[in-house]
């Protein structure tokens, strides 16, 4: 054991070359680890905050706004609560008995919640179990920017989250990558190791306390590191609307009882330290594993030319992965297209195809290397030097495929999902003028208009299969014959003009869709009914929700009015009399062209945020692999290259063929990553295919081809190429002794 130790000594400190990239590796993995942690534990407790709209009152009453339904979980029945839209409000009756106890104080907003000047015991004992009774930093709920700032801090949770899922995924990658890599450029020292004596268990000993040393050591750094970069990330958060003004993510914004030692040994911290050493430790042991199983002739022999590559065992997981993730894509095509569309599938299940391709990136390398062809002798060299050192060239490979595909496969099913629901919105459109404001109201008829069709923003709850109570997002119309003639829904059955006070218009998804089937929902103020299914609607993208009418709405206003004008109306006339017939806060009348710009972009400010913050973590640990890898190899080419130079080669033609091999190994990995970017897209397109059924005109032209976000793609090629290329020749010129510097 202590001629272990001093081995594991003296090699860190005579390869700290070797052991820099794996540092550098866990290091970084370790502080996305932290910060990402960091991030959801702010999120997940974010601070009171004070309240602004009842500030001078000490206490505020509000109605209920959950609603709980008994659900079946197991063998048991539990509450399940949403949040509904919009609470029934405080009752009349309750009001002249608060005004009882104290001063009542209301505002524009009232009867949603009012002050109270009293103390809290004399109003809880007033309102029992009729409504909320808020006092302290609770007061901030009845404000109107505290369900924006939840609704942002939900988006923040499940953007870090994703963040977390990517960070953790290129990390695992990228540190076994590198460790693999490190033992494959010692296969020379370990032979000499078994030729002296050493067993394979000695070998695989050493392996593991260097990851050990080197893991610890990192992880430590990583997390010092995450501390620094957290108030970065929640800054940029911030400045990109993504996040509330208040939020923060460091120490300060947890409870004021933390120590500076109870930060520390906070769960973002231990989880970010304990994987970093776990992924150090588990890399160094898979490569280990064939490290010690190797033979000192053997190893010997193929020291300075690969052969064998690939492992069965890695041949195995990276085919098994393969049928997976080909098998999902094509199980949900079959079952269930439109969950394709959905954010969480398509940031999560093509990182299935990409673990896949990257796992068989050394036997997959091989044939693409056979298609390049470079002219003269430094082309001819590039080519043979890659081929046969299949290791390094899948070493740079390999993160340049996660990375493109990455890029093409989030980017491009975000923009993809969100052209095709721009387009849905726009087929379903018959107005010409849309208006949107709050509370609108219209208190007469609007002349040259054809059909107006006033409508609300509201939710229904149903439960699903007797085991969740699943929301989905409505909207309640006044008037079912405008709807119609305002809109061209894609109805498959049922007819939308029947939808009356009793009835309700529902999609294919869920789980009653039948005309005439009657179903028992709670609606966006909580209350329980039964209606009529009226019409089914396709599925299509996701988007088309449910129809209700205003009577169904509860306390819901009106926040958009479509308007149909007769052909050869002057949409500015019928605009201005929508105007001076319409009363609201915020109206404002545009042509549905201007309103589906708006409201459906290709692709929302804060989704493309997000993506890019994923893409800046991939693209930056790419990087880092990139350079850390060319940096080994070429502390180990020192023989090759000084023997290229007695030959005769220039040190110019020395540096062009380092430059080819790099550019040549970052082409191979963007054009499998390109493969990986054909296989996701190709499923979303197949999806959107099937969401466009034939006949009655209904979706016609949702089956659109994808986008390919080829800026994204291009840059993160670039800048892997530039990396690839500076440091391989970097690391070749460092020194007289590999004669890159040398004469002629």
């Amino acid at each position: 054991m202590l001629t272990t130790l001093a081995s594991v000594r003296a090699n860190l400190r005579t390869r700290r070359h070797l052991f820099a990239g794996v540092f550098v590796a866990v290091a970084l993995g370790v502080a996305l680890v932290a910060v990402m942690g960091l991030g959801l534990a702010a999120a997940a407790d974010p601070p009171p905050g004070k309240p602004e709209r009842f500030a001078a009152q000490p206490v505020v009453v509000m109605p209920h706004d959950t609603l709980t339904v008994e659900v079946d979980r197991g063998p048991h029945r539990t509450p399940d609560s949403k949040k509904i839209p919009y609470p029934q409000p405080v009752d009349k009756e309750l009001l002249r008995e608060l005004a009882d106890v104290g001063t009542v104080h209301r505002d524009h907003l009232a009867p949603d919640a009012v002050g109270v000047d009293a103390s809290a015991t004399a109003v809880r004992e007033v309102v029992g179990d009729r409504a909320q009774v808020l006092t302290g930093a609770a007061r901030r709920q009845a404000d109107p920017s505290a369900e924006r700032d939840a609704q942002a801090v939900v988006a923040v949770r499940a953007m870090l989250g994703t963040a977390g899922g990517v960070s953790g995924f290129v990390a695992v990658f990228v540190t076994a990558s590198t460790f693999a890599f490190v033992v494959a450029l010692r296969r020379r020292e370990f032979g000499l190791l078994r030729l002296a004596g050493a067993t394979p268990g000695h070998v695989r000993r050493q392996l593991v306390t260097e990851a050990l040393a080197v893991g610890g050591a990192a992880s430590a750094t990583g997390c010092v590191l995450g501390s620094w970069g957290a108030p970065l990330l929640a800054r940029a958060l911030i400045n990109n609307g993504i996040a509330p003004r208040w939020f923060t993510m460091s120490a300060s914004n947890t409870s004021p009882q933390w120590t500076s030692w109870t930060y520390w040994t906070s769960w973002p911290f231990q989880l970010a330290f304990w994987t970093g050493l776990f992924v150090a430790v588990t890399g160094a042991w898979a490569a280990s594993r064939r490290a010690g199983r190797i033979g000192p002739v053997e190893a010997l022999r193929d020291a300075d030319v690969d052969t064998d590559v690939m492992p069965w065992s890695r041949r195995i997981v990276g085919a098994a992965l393969l049928a997976i993730g080909l098998g999902l894509t094509v199980h949900t095509l079959w079952t269930d297209p439109s969950a394709l569309l959905k954010r969480k599938t398509y940031t999560t299940q093509p990182m299935i195809l990409i673990t896949a391709a990257a796992a068989l990136a050394p036997l997959l390398v091989r044939p693409v290397l056979r298609l390049v062809r470079l002219p003269g002798a430094v082309g001819l060299l590039v080519r043979e030097n890659a081929t046969a050192a299949v290791r390094r060239t899948a070493a740079i490979a390999a993160p340049v495929l996660v990375t493109v595909a990455l890029a093409g496969s989030l980017m491009g099913s975000a923009e993809s999902v969100s052209a095709a629901k721009a387009q849905e919105a726009s087929e379903q459109t018959q107005a010409q003028l849309i208006a949107t404001g709050d509370d609108l109201r219209i208190s007469r008829p609007v002349p040259g208009a054809a059909a107006v069709s006033p409508s609300a923003s509201t939710a229904v709850f149903v439960r699903e299969e007797g085991t969740a109570l699943v929301r989905s997002e409505a909207r309640a119309v006044s008037d079912p014959a405008a709807l119609a003639a305002t809109s061209r829904l894609p109805v498959v059955a049922g007819d939308i003009r029947r939808l009356d006070d009793r009835s309700i218009v529902v999609n294919e998804e869920w789980e009653h869709h039948r005309v005439g089937d009657r179903l028992t929902v709670w609606l966006g103020d909580g209350r329980r009914t039964t209606l009529r299914i009226a019409a089914v609607l396709a599925r299509g993208t996701g988007d088309n929700g449910a129809y209700v009418t205003l009577a169904n709405a509860g306390a819901a206003p009106v926040d958009r009015i479509d308007v149909r004008l007769p052909p050869d109306t002057s949409p500015s006339a019928v605009a201005g009399a929508l105007r001076a017939a319409t009363s609201g806060h915020d109206l404002r009348i545009r042509t549905a062209a201007s309103w589906l710009d708006a409201t459906h972009p290709r692709v929302k400010p804060q989704t493309r945020q997000g993506m890019l913050l994923l893409l800046g973590i991939a693209l930056t640990y790419t990087a880092i692999s990139l350079a850390g890898t060319q940096l080994m190899a070429a502390s180990v080419r020192d023989g090759e290259l000084r023997a290229l130079r007695t030959a005769g080669a220039t040190r110019a033609q020395v540096r062009w063929m380092i430059a080819g091999e790099a550019l040549v190994a970052v082409a191979a990995g963007t054009a499998l990553g390109l493969a990986v970017i054909a296989l996701n897209l190709g499923g979303l397109a197949a999806a959107l295919g099937r969401l466009s059924p034939t006949g009655a005109g209904v979706l016609p032209g949702l089956g659109a081809d994808v986008v390919v976000p080829w800026g994204v793609v291009g840059g993160a090629v670039g800048l892997c190429a530039v990396v690839a290329v500076g440091a391989g020749v970097l690391g070749a010129g460092w020194g007289r002794r590999n004669g890159v510097r040398g004469g002629g």
